[in-house]
């Protein structure tokens, strides 16, 4: 595991989360995400958000019922500040990498962890998400339909690239560009929602 690359490396989010370079943050949660979980009628599902940043998403869910709610992501200077701002709320909040963490969930949120890890990990990142997903789960959320000029974090990708790599773990039920995006990425996001398939598929491009 490249736990030692920048994407992945604790100080390097640390430091990013001392000196405020957020640039990612959009103050809110994703218009995709809300709608999204505007329509969830089951708010006993056990709910995983990896990277989860500044919390929005996991504060909407909270606030509309959901109960079950798990934030891990791997800056501890995050996670200290994110304990003591949601103390009055049972929302779990686990300082620790993605990639070791267990559990099963029944809904897995996804929303710019991917795009911050290198692409040569992006492989792991989808066998673990089928990992951890219940046999009935879901895994929904958002991807950058676009590259960028720099390098990143963020990393960008395409529907192509992104469906070759999902196809051997989930089953598609929504894979289509956003039509509800947040201004600023207007034009520049795929939203998700998958399922996850009872065995992956061995094919070449996971050898």
């Amino acid at each position: 595991m490249m736990t030692d690359t920048p994407a992945l490396n604790k100080e390097y989010w640390n430091q990013r989360y001392r000196n405020g370079e957020t640039e990612w943050d959009m103050g809110e949660v994703s218009p995709p995400l809300k709608a999204y979980i505007d329509q969830c009628s089951n708010k006993h599902h056990r709910v995983l958000i990896p990277g989860g940043g500044n919390s929005y998403e996991a504060r909407y869910l909270w606030e509309n019922g959901f109960k079950d709610i798990t934030v891990v992501d791997i800056s501890g200077v995050l996670i200290t500040r994110l304990r003591k701002e949601f103390e009055q709320t049972g929302i779990r909040f686990v300082e620790g990498d993605f990639f070791k963490h267990e559990g099963e969930y029944d809904l897995i949120i996804e929303q710019t962890f991917f795009c911050a890890l290198e692409p040569s990990m992006r492989q792991d990142y989808a066998r673990h998400m089928h990992d951890l997903m219940w046999d009935e789960g879901r895994f929904v959320g958002l991807l950058f339909n676009r590259e960028f000029e720099k390098e990143g974090p963020p990393f960008g990708g395409n529907v192509k690239v992104y469906r070759r790599l999902f196809e051997q773990y989930f089953n598609f039920k929504t894979f289509a560009p956003c039509h509800n995006s947040h201004p600023a990425r207007k034009g520049k996001e795929l939203f998700f929602n998958f399922r996850k398939q009872d065995a992956p598929i061995l094919n070449k491009w996971n050898k």
